[in-house]
């Protein structure tokens, strides 16, 4: 007794659909793939690349008025910015805002800042900073 085979013959009737799908999904991959990585890319240049003024908040200390606030930035040489920083009372309201201008060819600057509030406040934030 013999079996029939439910295969077509190899090379007679050209791919089959599966095939043909298969490619049309490794190409889709590939394309995709390539556009995750060209935006993966363009975000990281800018990221790196394009921050020219970045600081930190090292420490604060708030008395009934204004709060202390040692800010350390580092910035490219020559260029000028500023930092803005905000204080909250300690139920979030915000007592306090202002933006500190560094301004030189140094390219860290450690320094102290006063931030006037309204009331005693329990915070400083830093928000950013942004060169011009």
């Amino acid at each position: 007794m013999s079996t029939a085979s439910t295969r077509l013959p190899e090379g007679r009737y050209g791919r089959s659909s599966d095939e043909r799908a298969d490619r049309k999904l490794r190409i889709a991959a590939v394309v995709l793939g390539a556009a995750l990585l060209g935006l993966v890319g363009y975000f990281a240049y800018h990221y790196v690349f394009e921050t020219k003024i970045s600081a930190q908040v090292i420490t604060f200390e708030s008395s009934d008025n204004a709060v202390k606030v040692h800010l350390e930035v580092h910035k490219d040489s020559g260029t000028d910015g500023y930092c803005t920083l905000r204080s909250q009372a300690a139920d979030g309201s915000e007592v306090g805002r202002a933006d500190f201008r560094f301004d030189g060819s140094a390219t860290r600057i450690d320094k102290v800042v006063t931030l006037r509030t309204t009331a005693k406040g329990s915070t400083a934030e830093l928000l950013g900073c942004h060169t011009g």
